[in-house]
């Protein structure tokens, strides 16, 4: 428990600090200030065309990403690429969005890339029926250069994480990647078993490789999350149907 704590509160000055730097150098962008954000930055939508410019961005036909402001050119990126993507709806609330660009008129991508326009234009979709992510794309608070990485502390991303490796939607081969300002780098974040870590790191001056040593992790801890289930209808779903929770 000890430990736990001291992860916990290393994690927020993590936060607390880029937060403030962030602010503080001017960096930040609307919406703002950017404390308790995954914060959106000066230069999103070059660190978005620098991730576009790898090879597993160009592989990848189905990709996952995350519904927040820094990472809307990194969705807008995958419709003009013709790519399936798929969202998370804010907190998990109404589960996951599938948009197609078959479905989507070319002159409204950028709206689509919102998540108002991920509404209209896209669909909720059940897991069963959600095909392979090939890369995950997640909002950062501040990364390492080992594959460490901090959201905005409601773990929400590893939620998501979760839930896709328990319905079999990642595997160790889904490539993780993130987009932020150099200045959110640090020098280290700690994990613990149920953060999944970062393969690709790009920001808006150059693409990060972190060959990992961390493992990904495939499933959900259901001791650390069974007290939020009722606050996220799929995930409680899903435990109904493994047999840990009861109607």
């Amino acid at each position: 428990m000890r430990l736990s704590l001291d992860i916990h509160n290393i994690k927020a000055k993590i936060r607390e600090h880029v937060w403030k730097l962030m602010e503080d150098k001017n960096i930040a962008r609307f919406p703002r200030p950017v404390y308790g954000r995954i914060p959106n930055f000066v230069g999103a939508e070059e660190a978005a065309r620098n991730l576009r410019k790898t090879p597993e961005w160009r592989k990848s036909l189905v990709v996952f990403c995350n519904p927040d402001s820094p990472q809307k050119h990194v969705r807008f990126f995958a419709l003009l690429d013709s790519k399936k993507l798929i969202m998370a709806s804010p907190r998990i609330k109404q589960g996951f969005i599938i948009l197609d660009t078959q479905n989507i008129p070319y002159r409204e991508y950028s709206y689509a890339s919102t998540i108002r326009g991920a509404f209209k234009y896209g669909k909720i979709v059940e897991p069963e029926r959600m095909p392979f992510i090939e890369m995950k794309i997640t909002g950062c608070t501040a990364v390492d250069v080992k594959g460490g990485r901090l959201g905005k502390g409601h773990g929400y991303s590893d939620l998501e994480w979760g839930i896709l490796a328990e319905c079999g939607l990642v595997s160790g081969e889904t490539v993780t990647a993130t987009t932020v300002h150099d200045i959110q780098i640090v020098e280290n974040v700690p994990m613990t078993k149920h953060d999944f870590p970062l393969d690709i790191v790009a920001t808006p001056t150059r693409v990060i490789y972190t060959n990992t040593n961390y493992e990904k992790p495939m499933g959900i801890f259901w001791e650390e999350v069974i007290s939020r289930v009722s606050e996220i209808p799929l995930l409680y779903a899903l435990c109904l149907k493994r047999g840990i929770c009861k109607q």
